[in-house]
């Protein structure tokens, strides 16, 4: 079953009227110098209209196909015949070109359309295109050498047919030969009306800035005064792209790689009424995929579904992103590189990335960061134009310095991973470089955790630079202009990239002001929040099934005080039954409350404590991890925290009274956010921290210094 191979060429223009393309066209027969594997060439048949107005004429062609010996011996042949049908029709100025395999029929279909027109726009202009296919039935078991002989062979010759129109307009030049006369009808017949036009136009959906006709695209100053001044829409079927724009925007592309990109773009004006993706990003898609026009269109796909779904277009234009982040997000647009990229400047270790998350939630922060990368995508298309070149991608540079155990917050990590994602699905292709400078100790445990995320064509253009690296040789100098390496790296360009520091706890929100943002870009959110009421705790089940996992906890105390327990227990807990008759059942909407241990479960028999109970008070973010010794099941527990009575009389002192008044309803509120981790990932990731504790206690004492906030942290050993 194998694959039919499609081409379709881009259209290539020839600033020389048809009559003279036609006459070098001509010289190729019967055989041509330039194209050694055209041995010779017979007349099969010929037809003339009277008024020599259509000349058709049918040939078999003569191949020695450049394969190897053996393939040949098999195959029996030395040569392979083809049939080249050409129909010229003067009075409409065209030549179409049909031409198929007449060895091997029966095993091998190849088939190849050519037709030379003349310019929608300019009829002293020609334009040439062509398509084919070939389909490989069967051939001896060299099925796939057959093809990828073919299509060597076929992208030589698309190249070499430029090439050969060229040499024989130079030979009929130096022959002087500049004009060959259009065709006329004879005197003696009556003159028929006018001819009749019916031409497709070429490219008009191509808008060319100014500074690009100066540099000699003059052919497009013409296009351009067919089309109104305004940007012409995109999407009309008869919008072809034409070789000269696709070196201009869009960069070299071999032949193949051409064909994919028109094709799959013809695909989308076919199926995606409506906006399609600019070319240079659906050549973005192909490139992601190796140029597999079929992976790519199921990537595209996926991508312009999810634009569509989350109104992504529509967030862009009309959302302002908030204070919190202009004022604590340390990231900016600074410039660009020495090859004429977008440089994007974020000074990563300035940054609290727990207090942004707290403060925003995710949602915001991943709108934003798909804000910058469409605003990556507007300086691309403006770079290029700039530059005279294509630049499609854009560079950037990322300092730690400052970077700590803070940035290593899991929940913070896993919003990390869950943009880098979106990103690496929606905007393929757009990180030309990136350098990493100033990278600390802590830097390998973070690059361990995130790096399987980042897709292996990524990952490739990275560049780390430990300490000061940066300032010697191979250093930023190589990428970056002296003029615009930014005040904070010892440069001298004052870089307006806000400075980051930490978020005020007061700007922090809870779950519930976070749920009810307008626009959803995911399901689901890190945390999770809680009610725990007195008599009421909440309670979260975690399967463990491989023996040694390290079970992590990261949750903040919003109201009131708990008790946070530990338990394991060999067998699992019935489903959770909503008591319906207890009052606490009248929970808020936002926080969940479920009960999984069993009234009649008894401490000791069937359930343990595999932990010291916590006690967290109102406002306290706590962090912490227990290694298991068993399978089973674990159950992590919240707990309303009950006033102790005075030890000495039993009786309660006066402050408990007012406290426990001031417990609105007896409710507690808790964020939480749970992760089992397998112990060799967690160990390899915190032993690498050089250290001799717990990584979360490292972490929860990183937090307690940088946030002031009065961290407690349980450590499990």
């Amino acid at each position: 079953a194998a694959m039919v191979q499609k081409y379709q060429s881009p259209v290539r223009v020839y600033k020389h009227p048809f009559e003279l393309i036609m006459a070098a066209y001509e010289r190729r027969f019967p055989t041509c110098p330039l194209i050694p594997m055209f041995v010779a060439s017979d007349t099969v048949s010929e037809y003339k209209s009277e008024d020599e107005a259509i000349h058709v004429i049918e040939r078999r062609c003569k191949l020695d196909i450049d394969a190897p010996r053996l393939l040949k011996k098999i195959a029996g042949v030395d040569y392979v015949y083809f049939v080249q049908k050409n129909s010229l029709n003067r009075r409409e100025r065209t030549l179409h070109i049909e031409a198929y395999n007449e060895t091997f029929s029966n095993r091998v279909i190849i088939n190849e359309h050519c037709s030379y027109t003349v310019h929608p726009d300019n009829e002293d202009w020609t334009c040439f295109e062509q398509s084919a296919s070939l389909d490989i039935k069967s051939f001896f078991g060299f099925e796939s050498t057959v093809e990828k002989i073919a299509m060597k062979q076929y992208t030589s010759n698309i190249k070499k047919g430029k090439e050969i129109i060229e040499y024989y307009l130079k030979q009929l030049e130096e022959e002087g030969i500049t004009f060959v006369p259009r065709w006329t009808p004879p005197v003696t017949c009556k003159s028929e009306s006018s001819t009749s036009h019916t031409r497709r136009p070429v490219s008009p959906a191509i808008n060319i800035p100014e500074s690009a006709t100066k540099e000699g695209l003059n052919n497009k100053e013409i296009l351009n005064t067919s089309s109104s001044p305004s940007e012409p829409t995109a999407g009309t079927p008869d919008d072809k792209l034409d070789a000269d724009y696709i070196k201009r925007y869009l960069g070299d592309l071999t032949p193949m790689q051409e064909s994919c990109l028109i094709r799959l773009r013809q695909w989308l004006q076919e199926t995606h009424k409506g906006k399609i993706p600019k070319d240079e990003h659906i050549l973005r898609f192909l490139r992601a995929r190796d140029f597999n026009i079929d992976k790519a269109r199921e990537i595209l796909c996926q991508s312009l579904t999810w634009r569509k779904q989350h109104q992504v277009d529509y967030i862009l234009d009309t959302w302002n992103p908030p204070q919190v982040l202009q004022d604590y997000y340390a990231g900016g647009w600074h410039h660009h590189d020495k090859d004429g990229r977008p440089l994007y400047v974020l000074r990563l270790g300035q940054m609290d990335t727990k207090g942004l998350v707290r403060a925003l939630g995710e949602e915001a922060l991943l709108r934003y960061v798909l804000s910058i990368n469409e605003e990556g995508l507007r300086r691309c298309e403006e770079n290029t134009k700039v530059f005279g070149r294509p630049i499609s991608s854009w560079t950037c540079l990322v300092d730690l310095e400052g970077l700590n155990m803070r940035h290593l917050w899991r929940p913070g990590v896993k919003a990390l991973l869950r943009i880098i994602e979106v990103v690496e699905a929606n905007y393929p292709e757009t990180l030309g470089r990136l350098l990493i400078l100033r990278a600390p100790r802590v830097f390998p445990v973070l690059w361990t955790l995130v790096s399987p995320f980042i897709d292996d064509n990524t990952r490739k253009k990275f560049l780390i630079y430990a300490g000061n690296d940066y300032q010697g040789p191979g250093g930023l100098l190589d990428y970056i202009d002296k003029e615009i390496i930014p005040d904070f790296l010892g440069g001298e360009c004052m870089c307006e990239v806000p400075e980051g520091g930490l978020v005020p706890k007061s700007l922090y929100r809870t779950a519930e002001e976070l749920e009810n943002e307008d626009i959803k870009l995911w399901t689901e959110t890190i945390y999770q929040s809680a009610s725990v009421f007195k008599g009421a705790p909440h309670e979260v089940l975690i399967q463990i099934v491989d023996a040694s996992s390290v079970i992590t906890w990261d949750f903040d105390v919003c109201k009131g005080d708990i008790v946070f327990n530990i338990f394991h227990s060999k067998r699992a807990p019935q489903p959770p039954k909503k008591d319906s008759l207890g009052a606490h059942s009248i929970t808020s909407p936002g926080g969940n409350n479920v009960q999984l241990i069993d009234k009649v479960w008894q401490l000791g028999r069937d359930y343990s404590m595999v932990e010291s109970p916590l006690i967290c008070k109102e406002g306290e973010s706590v962090q912490g991890s227990h290694v298991t010794r068993w399978p089973g099941f674990y159950i992590l527990q919240w707990k309303f925290h009950n006033m102790p009575a005075c030890a000495t009389t039993n009786l309660p002192r006066v402050d408990d009274v007012l406290a426990s008044l001031q417990v609105s309803s007896h409710k507690c509120k808790v964020m939480y956010y749970t992760e089992v981790i397998g112990s060799e990932d967690f160990r390899g990731s915190m032993t690498s921290l050089e250290s001799s504790h717990s990584g979360f206690s490292q972490l929860s004492a990183a937090t307690t210094s940088s946030s002031q906030s009065h961290s407690s942290s349980m450590i499990s050993r």
